[in-house]
């Protein structure tokens, strides 16, 4: 009878569970028995092992071997587990030394030649295994810079179980190299990315991975209301809506947002990387994500596809593919209105919950939220000679279709009028470039990581309103204005809150202590759309 042990990990959701692979050989009938809640992709499992021993030189046991993967009671999918259970028969076999393979984790695919091959969600993966004290982790050669961002983890990538058999029994490593015409993908990456997967389309890393090659600033003609609300929802992490006719710019206002935002932290990028990971939208060669990331997805998307689901443990969806960076939402009138319900949760929590019948999963969704939309469903709505014909009932329904509790969670409301003509010939100037309100986004940021340093938070738009009315309190006065319109019912005690932290963040971009009148003045001018002339002070125009 031979017994060995190895360990792999279980995702749910973005979450790692370390699973105990163990393998039992006892006389008897030769057979494959595979235990502990596998799905069917897993159950597979035992043909592709099979195949990838005999074919790696080594000889499968022919006696009754069960492999029983613990603990039981946690769901098991996917075929990263292939690579643990080989080596734990092997171990079982005394091909190799049971003891040397009993506390390393092992992550990734066999084929039938032999040839390990990458799965998804190895960052994760091998977070987990750090969290449980594991320090040895064996991943395909593709992802091992993937696991390698992981701190304290000795990572070994390895091309075929027959280089993992040499390595754990001291003999010459094969190279295992094939020979590759230039330009020719790499058939092994296709794992990484699988097309349908996730909301692949319209992901965009900051734009092209530094401010030379995104779309700059500078390109927008006129719009200095739109371009100030655009600095302040990108400096306090505030959701925007733009609200306007069809060419006003609200796109290209869109598109040119992750430019000005600053790169990720090392945490931040690991969080957004773990994501990427799992959803399978990682590119091969980038295993770190720097850059805030941009969703974009199309109006006709499921909730599903926004809040994240499908079959079997419910999968990252594109409130969680936009975390830490932004979720844009054209034509927001468009979508589904359950499904732009469905985004109140993770508006508030900064995460989803998504429960099915094989399981609940906690998603991270902390994003910025900017919504795009025209005033009626001809988009000539109010328009001087518009020629709108829309009925008025149904300019109602069209604008109702974002329901007030979830604007009420939409911190800056701009209406973006038409371009003018001497703007858009270049009569009446350009706006100030990417490079220049970025570095005025960067500087207020640090002022709040600064002031919110050791509360786990660092942008105004995570500050509770608790703390803002106590600890982070404005000037004595400064918030006469807002107790006004809050006293008239042009403010919820939310929008009050969220008027409180959108002025913060116009102080921050100032350099001041602390808001003033005139900082909450122009946050009211943001939120409620009435003018009260700051924002004309402030120099928006």
């Amino acid at each position: 009878m031979g017994f060995a042990r190895a360990c792999s990990v279980a995702l749910v959701g973005v979450e790692g569970v370390v699973v105990e692979v163990q393998a039992d050989l006892e006389a008897g009938v030769a057979a494959f028995t595979l235990v502990g809640l596998p799905d069917k992709s897993l159950v597979e499992s035992r043909d592709r092992v099979r195949a990838a021993v005999v074919n790696s030189g080594a000889e499968w046991p022919q006696k009754k071997l069960t492999v029983g993967l613990s603990p039981a009671s946690v769901p098991k999918s996917g075929s990263g587990f292939d690579l643990a259970v080989a080596c734990a028969v092997l171990g079982a076999a005394e091909r190799i030394d049971p003891e040397s393979i009993a506390d390393v984790v092992m992550i990734g695919e066999l084929g039938l030649d032999g040839r390990v091959r990458p799965v998804r969600g190895v960052l994760p993966a091998v977070l987990a295994a750090a969290e449980a004290g594991y320090r040895q982790v064996v991943v395909p050669e593709q992802t091992a810079g993937e696991a390698a961002l992981v701190p304290g983890i000795s990572v070994l990538g390895v091309r075929s179980l027959r280089q993992l058999i040499a390595v754990l029994c001291e003999e010459p490593v094969p190279d295992e190299r094939e020979p590759r015409e230039e330009g020719r993908p790499d058939t092994m990456l296709a794992g990484l990315m699988v097309p349908g997967e996730g909301i692949g389309t319209g992901i965009a890393h900051g734009a092209g991975h530094g401010e030379g090659s995104a779309p700059d600033l500078a390109d927008v003609a006129g719009q200095p209301l739109a371009r100030k609300a655009l600095e302040v929802a990108a400096a306090g992490g505030h959701h925007l809506l733009l609200s306007g006719p069809p060419g006003a710019g609200k796109t290209m206002l869109a598109e040119r947002l992750p430019a000005i935002l600053p790169p990720l932290t090392r945490r931040e990028a690991l969080e957004v990387t773990a994501v990427h990971s799992v959803a399978g939208i990682l590119p091969p060669g980038e295993p770190l994500v720097a850059r805030p990331p941009y969703c974009a997805p199309h109006h006709s998307a499921t909730m599903q596809s926004l809040v994240g689901g499908g079959n079997g443990l419910p999968r990252p969806g594109a409130v969680s593919l936009a975390h830490r960076g932004i979720l844009f939402l054209d034509e927001a009138p468009e979508f589904s209105v359950r499904v732009l319900d469905a985004l109140r949760q993770p508006l508030e929590s900064g995460h989803v919950v998504v429960a099915r019948s094989a399981g609940v999963v906690r998603l991270p969704a902390r994003f910025l939220m900017m919504l795009a939309a025209n005033p009626c469903p001809c988009g000539r709505h109010r328009l001087a000679g518009d020629g709108c014909e829309c009925p008025p009932a149904t300019v109602r329904r069209y604008q109702a279709r974002l329901s007030g509790p979830l604007l009420d969670r939409v911190d800056l409301r701009v209406t973006v009028d038409p371009v003018r003509r001497e703007d858009l010939i270049g009569q009446g100037g350009r706006g100030e470039p990417t490079s220049l309100v970025a570095a005025r986004v960067r500087e207020a940021r640090a002022r709040a990581a600064k002031r919110l340093a050791g509360t786990g938070r660092s942008t105004n738009s995570e500050v509770s309103g608790h703390e803002l009315r106590t600890g982070l309190a404005a000037t004595p006065g400064a918030l006469l204005e807002a107790e006004r319109d809050l006293a008239r019912g042009l403010l919820t005690a939310r929008g009050l809150d969220r008027v409180l932290r959108v002025a913060w963040t116009v102080a921050d971009l100032r350099g001041a202590e602390r808001p003033e009148a005139a900082d909450v003045a122009v946050a009211l001018e943001l939120r409620t759309g009435i003018p009260r002339g700051a924002l004309i002070s402030a120099g928006a125009s």
